[in-house]
């Protein structure tokens, strides 16, 4: 079966452990040396394992709650790739960053169509505050406003993939240097699409909407910014 050649070939020992549990994810899992004897594997195998598994956001590690399982998110997972993408050829951003284009024009209708009237609020108090930056005196670059405010647009989604694929592009984006770009014409139209975005949500004009986030797109696409060495952490 394709689950059990997926489980034991790309799985370790303990990461089908965590799998398995029918915990809840906040409970704490057994000591270091219990899961050792119960997996059958040496102790520094099993940190070795552990490591992996908290590299890819599967589990906390602290020193007086022990060790605990998160609930899965795609988002680490999808970031350490990136990150070492981006190490090897920092143009792989670009790349990822169509990929996201997309994401977002893909999952659009069904995004949202699913938001609340509480979630049209927030989008307008994103768009207020990204404003008062912009008009403000010194000038002030509204970068998680922008964060926040296409995230909140797919956050209704139950397809963790999806979320973990847009956070990831969000963290690679600040890794890259793209949130203290400082074209003030350039932010403005990036604006004005946002606002006319958010307008069109709220209207139920969907179609209006989309529309705007692809001009969005393109106007990202003509951006043209060399993207400095970063260190990824």
């Amino acid at each position: 079966m394709l689950r059990e050649r997926i489980g034991s070939e790309n799985l370790s020992e303990f990461m089908r452990y965590l799998a398995s549990l029918e915990c809840a994810d906040s409970e704490r899992l057994p000591a270091l040396t219990d899961l050792s004897e119960r997996l059958g594997i040496s102790v520094a195998s099993l940190r070795e394992q552990l490591e992996v598994a908290r590299a890819l956001g599967l589990v906390e590690v602290r020193p007086r709650t022990g060790i605990r399982r998160l609930p899965f998110t795609f988002t680490q997972a999808c970031l350490r790739s990136l990150s070492y993408a981006i190490a090897v050829d920092r143009s792989n951003f670009q790349t990822y960053s169509d990929f996201r284009n997309h994401i977002e024009t893909a999952y659009w209708y069904q995004a949202v169509s699913r938001l609340t009237e509480q979630d049209h609020q927030e989008l307008h108090r994103l768009i207020s505050r990204a404003m008062e930056k912009l008009q403000g005196t010194p000038i002030q670059i509204p970068h998680q406003e922008h964060r926040e405010l296409h995230m909140s647009i797919y956050r209704r989604l139950n397809n963790p993939f999806v979320l973990g694929a847009l956070d990831a592009y969000w963290e690679a984006y600040e890794a890259v240097g793209l949130n203290v770009y400082t074209d003030y014409q350039y932010l403005q139209k990036v604006w004005q699409y946002h606002q006319k975005m958010v307008e069109a949500i709220s209207n139920g004009n969907f179609d209006v909407g989309y529309q705007a986030l692809v001009e969005h797109i393109d106007l990202l696409s003509q951006r043209s910014q060399p993207i400095p060495s970063q260190k990824f952490e």
